[in-house]
């Protein structure tokens, strides 16, 4: 076997491998002659399959593979390569490995290409989708790609040492004491390493396009989620962009005012400085990502220069100038007695504290939300994000306790109060013990200097306090900069993605890094529109609720993803768990509504209404989230626990199968079942395709049909079935139907209405079907409009919508007939997408009014003739409607009989308008109903007793399907019946909505043109829909509760 050992620098005879740093080797483009290649050792090398491309990307694809290989088994079956894989989205299908009919059919060749049929159908090689890696008016420019150390460390660490860090964490300290502050930076980092190992998950989960924290959501949760989330989250970052630069801003006012330079007063003073660094940030950004990380690496260098200052500071000693600001260097008693909380003012709480610090925290998004200018997305954002939280949460911490150890909370400023000798009469505070006398400032709480009262402690304690100022400019700049260039790119993924409406013109990008201009203006403005607040405490909180929700659902995003346990969830970063995840998620939720109360109902609203947008449009985009996983799990759950409960008579639903053909083609049949199985019962259309039509189906049938229904708001299956013949289909729908309880329990059929003109085989399959149906145990309906909807004109084919067709057949022997009539085909043109979206208006979808609908209980079926209409009444349309029952009973006991039936129909509570008793049934019917009856079935009778000459036996053998007068005469009595029931029903239901009449069971000695004609006699003449129902005998309403 030493002949198939791989080292990484073997080149193979002919085949050239090359690496890079970004993904696997790659094959080199190189073409064989058609001959066999021989190795060493005498192996043989399989022929290579050489496709060419003559796109003019080919230049682009250049370490991309033009050379595939076969494998072993055949010269058209292709080895597993990436190029297979890399455009598996739906909207990105392309046939790039040969179909099953063509491995099965085509004989091996060794080019492919050379035929043009072949070549299509193995596909020719395009290159993966770069998705958005060059914009169409750059390709021949690369674009600028980052590393996991400048592209998500650096970026991060910028985000995260904020204007918070400079300006506010010394004065938190003051307020929470530095075990209080600690408290909150950990459990800021908590929730935020949380996050970021659920990031870390998802980004590793497949290749991360550009579009960040949005992106993964989305793609995770799906668009009902992910819509929300990207809209809530770009807007978080515009305003964390307005955050930073107000803060910047205060800090550029206090220099101004400093050196006596005043513009307007103090709050338009930020406002104009903040406009003014915003739109220079706008024109950075608008430079190009380049740019843009150029900035960003000169703003670390500064940051890093700060803090090195700043801890040099706390080790000089202190001169009396700094003293008097309360600065003292070292000292235990000083860090004795800030360990303990001070809360002063009205924001002098702990979650007003944790409020206002969190924003410090929330940078841990900005390398992932430019994942899409990331050279590796799934290593970077991880490596780099961790470490960046792990570096920025040591800096906090140290600040935090080498603050705390070396400056009081109150000073006055004022050099006269040292205090000279030992005397210390009236003097209060820490500061009496350190020689300074701050007592009157501290009681009059007129203190200008210390922990509590500067925000520019910091620059105080530090070496030299310029460079302190330089630092909060680069902070404040670096993570409003990031911030700026974060938000447009959510935005653009978001706008690409047409979830919601008016916001496509956002998602154009420009350059070659596909820059979204148009989204930075919008960005642009959002910021400024903030900034004029002016108010760092109050942007803060607004800030904390956005970022909050966003973790939240990222974190969900990772626990559902992960519980659903779906095949596709199988993520490259091991370290998270779940569990975590869903604390994370918990956490995020109940710190948003201890910050600020009010923004959290208000950012929630807003999510639950931007949710609810999204669910009722319901984009045709599908992304394999993990909603769709846990769909599945919760329906296949329920199902298999539904296999070990008995049925019982209170749960009984009628569970549809309706042999609809083609479902476009008798909306009619379709409108009906779900005018009373919609939310409640099972429906499942059958299409059943005889031999001879399966070549002409198109391939997008079944896509076309189900788009139908559903753009038809039909909650049904649809499932199709070749079959030799109609009969045969049908038995197969009626056993393998259904998943375990979730089985049909009653067939649904299109009257047969031209069966006069119809082949006999045809009437024998159609009621062989009935005695199918029964055999199975089902119950039965069968509806007949006699109107009909005819959608000819609207669909381009010949069928009545009321399921007559308006083809006559002669010969008996063409056996498409019973296809024809009972379930047309649908013709080729009329799957188009055209077709898909005719949707026909049919009676059952109009308002009925207060008109009645009519049931005649004529036999006792288990009461699956009353549970119809009841439930038809429980929908919208329907519900004014009033039922009537009729039933048969004896001149004599009528009133007896009528009070005995509504004593039954209350106690099974069933809303029943009148209860109406036919006595009259057992009448003759009119001579010339009689008659009609006679010549309709006329044509199938055979007549043998005036046949002269010709045996009886022989002409039942010739043709068996017909009547003979014995039979006649012996069904002469039911076949009256019949006709006297219709005309009952035409006199007593003229205006009727809907008419019920119980079925009457075929007798095996029946013949089928009879019983044919007894089902056309009963709903013949009506000007309404009527359904013949009949119930499998068991009982489907009960009286009792248990």
């Amino acid at each position: 076997m030493r002949q198939f050992a791989s080292k990484r620098n073997v080149q193979t005879q002919g085949v050239h491998f090359s690496t890079n740093e970004e993904g696997p080797p790659r094959y080199s483009s190189h073409h064989f002659n058609g001959s066999t290649v021989n190795g060493g050792n005498g192996l043989q090398i399989p022929p290579t399959i050489v496709v060419s491309d003559e796109s003019s990307t080919a230049e682009r694809r250049g370490s991309r593979a033009d050379l595939r290989r076969s494998s072993v088994y055949s010269t058209m079956d292709l080895v597993p390569q990436l190029d297979h894989y890399a455009n598996s989205l739906p909207r990105q299908m392309i046939k790039s490995r040969p179909s099953l009919e063509t491995l099965r059919k085509t004989p091996e060749v060794v080019e492919i290409g050379m035929d043009g049929a072949s070549a299509s159908d193995s596909g020719s090689l395009p290159g993966p989708d770069m998705e958005n890696e060059e914009s169409e008016g750059a390709k021949g420019k690369t674009p600028v790609r980052f590393g996991w150390i400048i592209g998500v460390m650096v970026r991060c660490m910028l985000n995260i040492w904020g204007v918070i860090l400079f300006l506010r964490l010394s004065w938190i300290t003051s307020q929470a004491g530095v075990v209080l502050t600690c408290v909150i930076i950990l459990m800021s980092v908590v929730v935020t390493s949380i996050t970021a190992l659920s990031i870390s998950a998802i980004a590793t989960n497949g290749r991360v396009k550009s579009g960040g924290a949005y992106f993964m959501i989305s793609r995770t949760l799906g668009p009902e989620i992910g819509g929300p989330i990207g809209m809530v989250f770009s807007f978080a970052n515009a305003l964390a962009c307005a955050l930073n630069t107000v803060g910047f801003a205060e800090v550029v006012r206090d220099l101004m005012h400093e050196f006596g330079v005043v513009m307007v007063d103090s709050v338009y003073d930020v406002r104009i400085v903040g406009v003014i660094t915003v739109t220079i940030l706008l024109m950075i950004s608008l430079a190009g990502m380049e740019w843009e990380s150029k900035a960003q690496i000169l703003f670390f260098l500064v940051l890093l220069v700060s803090f090195a200052n700043y801890f040099v500071g706390t080790v000089i000693p202190p001169n009396v100038d700094k003293q008097a600001i309360g600065i003292f260097g070292y000292r235990g008693d000083i860090f004795v007695e800030n360990l303990s909380s001070d809360w002063r003012g009205p924001q002098g709480s702990f979650f007003q504290m944790f409020a206002i610090f969190f924003p410090a925290a929330i940078g841990i998004m900005s390398g992932a939300n430019i994942s899409g200018d990331l050279k590796d997305p799934t290593i970077a954002i991880p490596k780099g994000t961790l470490m960046a939280i792990f570096w920025t949460t040591i800096s906090y911490l140290g600040i935090t306790v080498t603050v705390g150890s070396c400056v009081v909370r109150d000073a006055s400023g004022n050099k006269s109060h040292i205090l000279t000798g030992n005397n210390t009469d009236g003097c209060v505070g820490l500061a009496c013990d350190l020689g300074w006398n701050f007592t009157d400032c501290s009681q009059s709480q007129t203190c200008q200097y210390g922990l509590a009262n500067s925000v520019k402690v910091l620059g105080q304690v530090s070496g030299f306090y310029y460079l302190i100022t330089a630092g909060v400019f680069a902070a404040s700049l670096s993570s409003a900069l990031g911030f700026l260039v974060s938000a447009p790119k959510i935005f653009q993924c978001l706008c690409k993605d047409q979830i919601y409406p008016y916001i496509i013109f956002f998602a154009k990008g420009y350059g070659k890094n596909n820059e979204p201009l148009r989204a930075y203006i919008l960005c642009y403005l959002i910021a400024i529109a903030f900034i004029l607040i002016a108010e760092l405490n109050t942007i803060a909180p607004l800030i904390s609720n956005f970022f909050l929700c966003s973790y939240c659902l990222i974190n969900f995003s990772c626990f559902h993803a992960s519980i659903t346990n779906s095949p596709g969830w199988r993520p490259s970063f091991h370290y998270y768990s779940k569990w975590t995840a869903l604390f994370g998620a918990v956490i995020c939720v109940v710190l948003m509504f201890l910050f600020t109360w009010w923004a959290a109902l208000v950012t929630w609203c807003i999510i639950i209404f931007l949710f609810g947008y999204v669910n009722y449009n319901k984009p045709k985009i599908n992304w394999g989230s993990s909603i769709q996983a846990g769909t599945y799990n919760i329906a296949l759950s329920s199902s298999v626990s539904l296999t070990g409960v008995e049925d019982h008579v209170k749960n009984f639903r009628p569970q549809c199968l309706v042999l609809t053909g083609p479902p476009n083609q008798r909306p009619a049949l379709v409108d009906f079942v779900c005018t009373f199985t919609k939310h409640i019962c099972l429906m499942i259309c059958g299409d059943i395709i005889l031999e001879q039509d399966r070549m002409t189906r198109p391939e997008d049938a079944t896509d076309c049909l189900v788009k139908w229904l559903n753009k038809r708001k039909v909650r049904s299956f649809y499932t199709s079935l070749m079959a030799d013949n109609l009969r045969a289909g049908a038995k197969q729908l009626l056993q393998a139907s259904g998943l375990g309880k979730l089985k049909p329990n009653t067939l649904v059929l299109g009257f047969k209405t031209n069966w006069r003109d119809s082949a006999p085989e045809s009437i024998e399959d159609y009621i062989t079907i009935i005695h199918d149906t029964f055999d199975s145990n089902y119950g039965l309906c069968i509806l007949r409009m006699m109107d009909g909807l005819d959608i000819s004109d609207d669909l381009e084919f010949e069928v009545n919508q009321g399921f007559e067709a308006d083809e006559n057949v002669d010969n008996p022997d063409q056996q498409t007939n019973e296809e024809e009539t009972a379930f047309p085909r649908l013709a080729a043109d009329d799957m188009s997408d055209e077709g898909s979206r005719d949707q026909i208006n049919t009676v059952f979808q109009n308002n009925q009014g207060k008109k009645t609908i009519d049931v005649y209980w004529i036999a006792d079926d288990g009461g699956l003739t009353l549970l119809v209409p009841y439930l038809i009444t429980r929908r919208k349309c329907w519900r004014r409607c009033k039922i009537r029952v009729f039933t048969v009973g004896a001149e004599q006991n009528m009133e007896k009989g009528r009070d005995e039936m509504i004593a039954l129909l209350n106690r099974f509570r069933l809303d029943i308008s009148d209860v109406i008793v036919m006595t009259d049934i057992e009448k003759r019917p009119h001579p010339k109903s009689m008659s009609r009856f006679v010549d309709s079935v006329a044509p199938f009778r055979l007549h043998d007793e005036q046949q002269e000459g010709v045996s009886v036996e022989e002409l039942r053998q010739s043709t068996p399907w017909k009547i003979s007068d014995k039979q006649f005469e012996a069904f002469k009595l039911k076949s009256e019946r019949k006709v006297r029931l219709n005309e009952i029903i035409r006199k007593n239901s003229k205006h009727t909505a809907l008419v019920l009449v119980s079925l009457p069971v075929p007798q095996s000695d029946c013949p089928s043109a009879l019983y044919m004609a007894w089902l056309d006699t009963l709903t013949c003449g009506l000007h309404c829909p009527a359904v013949l129902i009949r119930g499998n005998q068991q009982n489907v309403l009960t009286l009792y509760c248990q």
